[in-house]
């Protein structure tokens, strides 16, 4: 089997005639792809991945989109094939991924395989000693929607800084982008949150076993030396660019392909006083006010599973369905600008959180620019160079060929 390595090994790789033994003392590597028609994800590559971890004492962060084959979760998968699963680590939403958007998630024992929980999204946000003592190997198995504010990807880089800390070797477990493009403009650090972590566009065009490449190659974690021992295990049989319907939601609002899609435009409109869906069937593919004026589309936000106090409750919103025309190359600004005139016409103010839309877009320019009536084009271009210079970089890291 062919080896990529990022860089050099430091130590011996055992490449043995019954199965591959890596010795876990080594800088970053990625295993080859092989030619498939069909996509496999990385959770899917038992052949890679089990013979990496078997004797070991196994921790895995993940959640509903931790699936392999027909649906069966991975902690369950590992369990039947004998793996020694010792705990889960859950990201925001939790590891049924039911809890609201930005909802503190409490530790918990896991019902199925009474395995406990340690939740990443309330207390803390990164394994704490403790919690790694008895751990050998790190797994982790999200399914991430290619935006830069996504937390899932934050919760990586922390599990990756614990990882490094305590000579935790760390695997990726790597799945599609469903948001494949590179737009947007560049976090700025006066703007780093856990909304967005790292110099990147909001739509950053990597898997999560690229970025987590990018984020070790970088030396972007907070650590000494700057990275984590790093195994991508790749998908098979997926390019850059092409199409990839997810098997199970990654979150509880973002229900569809056309939420997905539409996710990285409209998620702007989380620090205005506009809905975005949430509490109704379908979230992220909409806007609305309780205002007739605002458009002839109309929908009433109600509390349910994973919404359970959404914007304007019980209010019937007015304004526009965006499913029936998705913008055109992943993030469109222009939808931004066209409601913030909407908004002045009205006599409304837009935007009710700046900060937050700051963190969310990645930097204090834009939101000014908006203000003083720069055009799309404008203000597009003031992120040309950073976006040239994030494609170089980007180049470095990426696994999978471009379509």
């Amino acid at each position: 089997m062919i080896l990529y390595l990022f860089p050099k090994l430091k130590r011996i790789l055992f490449l043995l005639s019954l199965g591959l033994f890596i010795s876990f003392s080594f800088s970053p590597f990625v295993y080859s792809q092989n030619d498939s028609s069909e996509v496999h994800v990385g959770a899917e590559r038992s052949d890679l991945l089990l013979p990496l971890i078997k004797g070991k004492r196994i921790a895995i962060i993940g959640n509903q989109t931790s699936t392999v084959g027909n649906g069966e979760l991975l902690p369950e998968f590992l369990l039947r094939q004998g793996v020694n699963v010792v705990k889960l680590f859950s990201p925001e939403h939790g590891f049924r991924g039911d809890e609201d958007a930005g909802a503190s998630v409490l530790s918990s024992i896991d019902k199925v395989t009474g395995l406990p929980i340690i939740s990443l999204y309330g207390n803390k946000k990164k394994p704490s000693s403790a919690d790694l003592h008895d751990v050998d190997v790190l797994l982790f198995d999200l399914q991430d929607v290619g935006t830069r504010f996504y937390t899932y990807i934050s919760t990586m880089h922390y599990a990756m800084e614990a990882a490094a800390e305590h000579d935790v070797p760390f695997i990726v477990l790597d799945r599609p982008n469903p948001n494949d493009f590179v737009a947007g403009p560049i976090l700025e650090m006066d703007c780093q949150s856990f909304i967005g972590m790292h110099p990147i566009p909001l739509l950053h065009g990597l898997t999560v076993g690229e970025l987590a490449l990018m984020i070790n190659g970088e030396r972007w974690l907070k650590v000494k030396g700057g990275s984590c021992n790093l195994v991508v295990i790749p998908i098979e049989g997926w390019r850059h660019g092409d199409y990839y319907s997810l098997p199970v939601p990654p979150s509880p609002n973002l229900r569809s392909n056309d939420a997905i899609r539409l996710y990285p435009s409209l998620r702007l409109f989380e620090a205005t006083i506009l809905s975005v869906g949430r509490g109704t069937e379908n979230p992220f593919t909409m806007l609305g006010y309780p205002d007739k004026r605002w458009g002839k589309y109309s929908f009433k936000p109600l509390s349910r599973k994973g919404a359970y106090n959404p914007k304007h409750n019980k209010k019937v919103c007015y304004g526009e369905d965006f499913s029936v025309a998705l913008p055109q190359g992943g993030f469109d600004l222009s939808i931004f600008i066209r409601y913030h005139y909407l908004a002045k016409s009205l006599g409304y103010s837009l935007v009710d959180r700046r900060r937050t839309f700051e963190l969310l877009i990645g930097n204090k320019k834009t939101l000014l620019d908006i203000e003083q009536g720069k055009s799309v084009a404008s203000i597009e271009e003031s992120w040309k160079t950073g976006l040239d210079s994030y494609k170089k970089l980007r180049a470095k890291y990426i696994i999978y060929e471009e379509k």
